[in-house]
């Protein structure tokens, strides 16, 4: 793959090692660091004149630093894209931060995104420039099927109604059923009440989701599972952003397993919950990188 660069911000250095590993490539020389007054310095300690430059940066730990470290080093490779939960106006004095960050991203100067996931899939129109929103769902089917034996007796599960088409295409290639759960907010992070729709009697119950943050909401919906004579209980989340209390919680949850891409590191929170599980994301990022770099298509990794 010649005229490529390949860079890692700080936010993510093993995923980014692995993608450069499966490239063949060296992750290029970058120093960042602070001046006292907090401000970003980013310094690219090598030349970069007529290459293509890829990025690697999630949107996770302090990351409105990590957000403003990404703009100075910008052309674009995002796995979990930052502000994504903003995406629309709940109160007609809500702001959609999610355009707010694409706008900065355009107008900072990338060309392409690259990212996984997306929260909502109405972000990519939110760009004037090219977006390739991956799926996690072709390493999540291979998880299924390697490590539930019970795979064929389970039901697949939404924890929301926003969920319902990305839990739809996961039943359908299992050949399996699929529930959601309906669930009502006081406010942000506060569930209030839910209700299952669907059948898990008798049956493993796997919860499927972009994102979890806090996990009250998928402790929850465990609980209400669990209530409905599931035999055992998974959740497969693509971003673990795990803050606050998540870990306590997933800890006294009846999960036998809860598991994330590597979109967002995990080593740290691994080390205090032993239900958490990882699967590796790096080969269809490193696809999409390789592809995109020749001139190929890309929408065969969205199948």
């Amino acid at each position: 793959m010649p005229n490529i660069k390949f860079f890692s911000s700080s936010s993510h250095q093993d995923l980014s090692q692995k993608i450069a590993d499966r490239l063949g490539l060296e992750l290029g020389k970058v120093v960042t660091k602070k001046f006292s007054n907090q401000e970003t310095c980013v310094e690219i300690r090598e030349s970069v004149r007529g290459e293509d430059v890829y990025i690697v940066q999630s949107g996770c730990g302090e990351i409105n630093d990590n957000l403003m470290e990404f703009l100075i080093m910008i052309n674009a490779f995002i796995p979990c894209f930052p502000y994504a939960r903003q995406d629309k106006k709940d109160k007609s004095q809500a702001l959609i931060s999610a355009k707010l960050v694409a706008n900065m991203l355009s107008v900072a100067g990338a060309d392409h995104i690259i990212t996984m996931d997306l929260h909502a899939s109405q972000i990519q129109g939110f760009f004037d420039i090219s977006v390739d929103n991956l799926y996690a769902e072709p390493a999540v089917l291979k998880w299924i099927r390697e490590n539930i034996s019970e795979w064929r007796n389970c039901t697949i599960v939404s924890p929301d109604a926003g969920g319902a088409k990305r839990v739809a295409s996961i039943a359908d290639r299992l050949n399996v059923d699929f529930a959601l759960i309906h669930k009502e907010r006081k406010k942000a992070n506060e569930v209030d009440r839910m209700v299952l729709v669907g059948d898990v009697k008798d049956r493993v119950a796997i919860l499927v989701d972009d994102m979890a943050d806090t996990c009250g909401t998928s402790c929850h919906a465990a609980d209400k599972l669990l209530s409905a004579r599931a035999t055992r209980v998974y959740a497969i989340l693509t971003h673990g952003i795990f803050s606050g209390p998540a870990i306590s919680l997933i800890n006294n949850a009846c999960f036998e397993a809860v598991v994330v891409t590597n979109t967002i590191p995990q080593e740290d929170k691994m080390k205090h919950c032993s239900k958490i599980q990882v699967i590796d994301i790096s080969m269809i990022l490193t696809e999409a990188i390789r592809r995109t770099h020749n001139g190929e298509s890309v929408s065969y990794l969205f199948r």
